[in-house]
Formats: structure tokens, C-alpha cells, sequence
């Protein structure tokens, strides 16, 4: 009995010495991602000429503080009215593409997994080669196409292209391999449709996904600036990274407003991370063990 309980004892201390430097690793990675967000913040309440000056730093000195950067995104100029058409872009641009590619890719995975069809697995190898495939590889040929659809300076020419997301037809297939198929049967002997069988009783079941997925494509869609710069030509158009990358002309370097913008850029997307982080968190973790 007492071999038993000092095996027991040292196996609770080994825990604990592991728990204590998997925490303090942690801790480590965390304060290293943290930095840079931080550093940003303090930066866009530093004028610029401090900013140029000193750099990015989390040395926090009340005096050199201001509010200005801020005044100049939110007063009456012109350049605040271009400030906020940007931030309207980015909404408009960011809700539609996520709502349609979660449509689109969530009945793509859907027809891929649950019916049996001849070129089904073929289909969904194709799918993931496009993962494959950089998008600098792609972007001249879509450029093309653009061009050929007449789409170039229109909204429709930078949803188009991303509504079908390989990565996220891949993400859905694999947490609807989780779900029973029994559900399927079910729904028919109910005389439910297909399409309400798969609206109705597998969608409600996939919120987790939904949710991952939301944020993760509201990510990519609110923070891409290649493909949206190719195809509008109109500044009144224009997503808010490009916006804020025209602060930056040889004439001169407005980084203090640049950071500015970009702190009050996050906002949304952080917004929408606490709003679904508990689905996000089931919906990343639901395929990680079957059965």
C-alpha cells in the first residue's frame, strides 16, 4: 500500500511539474502574440513624428499620448469620409462572401459525403488539389476571366472567385463524416425532402462548423488586399487594407494614421471571435475523434 501511494505521489508531482511548464510555455507564446497588437495600439495614440522617432515599443509614456490620430479618422475631413466608406466596403464585401460561401460549400460537402455517386471520390480529389495550387498561380487566369465577365471594378468580381473555398468544403466533408447517416433515413420515412432533410435536420447540427468557419473566412475576406486591389480601379471602392495602404505615398508616410485605422480595423473581426468562440472552439475540435 505505501509503494502504491509514493508511485501515485510521484506521478501527481510529475503532473504538476508538466502542468506548470506547459503553462509556462504557453504564457511565453501568448505574450509573443500579444506584442505586436499591443505595440499597435500604443502606436496609434503616438503622434507620428514620436512614432518615426522611437518605433513600435510597449513603453508606455502618458505624455507623448494623444488622441489625434484617432480625431483625424473621425472628424469631418475628407479623408475620414474615405476612412469609413473603406470600413463600409469591407463590411458589404466580408458579410456577403461569408454567407454565400458557407451556403456554397456547406451543400458541396454535403452532396460529397452523405450520397454514394459514381466519381465521388474523384470529385473531392479535385477539391482538395486546388488547396494545392497557390493563388498567385491563379490569379492571372481569374484576372482573365474577370475581364471576360466584365466583373473588373465591381464587387461581384472579388466575391465570385472565393465562394467556393476548397479549405472549407474540406472543413465541413470532415465534421459531416461525424454525423450518423441514420439521420438521413430518418428524415425519409418522415417524409421529409432532400433539400429539407438537408436544411432543416443536418444544418442545425452543423452550427459548430458554421461558426469555425464564419470567422475564419470573415478573417480571410476582411484582411485580403491582393485580389480585391487587381480588380477594383474606383478609390470610392476600394476594401479598407487597400484604403490604408494609399496612406503610404513618396510624398509622405502617414503611419500614425495608418496604425490608427488599423486598431480600429480589428474591431469587428474581434467582435465576431468573442460572438462564436465557443462554436468555434467545438466546431475546429469535432472531427479530432470519431465513433
Amino acid at each position: 500500500m505505501e509503494k502504491d501511494a509514493s508511485i501515485k505521489g510521484g506521478m501527481t508531482r510529475k503532473r504538476k511539474i508538466a502542468s506548470f511548464f506547459a503553462t509556462l510555455l504557453f504564457l511565453i507564446l501568448g505574450l509573443i502574440v500579444v506584442f505586436p497588437v499591443f505595440a499597435g495600439l500604443l502606436a496609434s495614440f503616438r503622434p507620428g513624428t514620436e512614432l518615426i522617432r522611437k518605433g513600435l515599443s510597449i513603453n508606455l509614456d502618458v505624455s507623448t499620448m494623444t488622441l489625434a490620430n484617432y480625431k483625424y479618422l473621425f472628424s469631418g475631413n475628407v479623408d475620414s469620409v474615405k476612412y469609413f466608406t473603406w470600413f463600409k466596403n469591407s463590411m458589404v464585401l466580408t458579410l456577403v462572401t461569408v454567407v454565400l460561401t458557407l451556403i456554397i460549400c456547406y451543400f458541396i460537402a454535403y452532396g460529397l459525403t452523405m450520397y454514394q455517386f459514381k466519381l465521388r471520390n474523384f470529385l473531392f480529389f479535385l477539391v482538395i488539389a486546388t488547396m494545392m495550387v497557390p493563388f498567385e498561380i491563379l490569379m492571372l487566369p481569374l484576372y482573365q476571366e474577370m475581364i471576360n465577365l466584365k466583373l473588373i471594378d465591381s464587387a461581384a468580381g472579388v466575391i465570385l472567385p472565393a465562394v467556393c473555398g476548397a479549405s472549407t468544403i474540406f472543413f465541413f466533408r470532415q465534421y459531416l463524416t461525424t454525423v450518423p447517416k441514420d439521420l438521413l433515413d430518418a428524415g425519409r420515412i418522415d417524409g421529409c425532402t432532400e433539400y429539407g432533410i438537408a436544411v432543416r435536420i443536418m444544418l442545425p447540427i452543423t452550427k459548430p462548423a458554421f461558426a469555425a468557419m464564419a470567422i475564419l473566412c470573415a478573417m480571410g475576406s476582411w484582411n485580403n488586399m491582393l485580389w480585391p486591389m487587381l480588380v477594383f480601379r474606383s478609390a470610392k471602392k476600394f476594401t479598407l487594407p487597400i484604403g490604408l495602404n494609399t496612406l503610404l505615398t513618396p510624398y509622405g508616410n502617414n503611419y500614425d494614421v495608418l496604425i490608427a485605422g488599423s486598431m480600429f480595423g480589428i474591431i469587428p473581426i474581434f467582435i465576431i471571435f468573442l460572438c462564436f468562440q465557443q462554436y468555434f472552439i467545438d466546431g475546429m475540435t469535432a472531427g479530432a475523434v470519431k465513433g
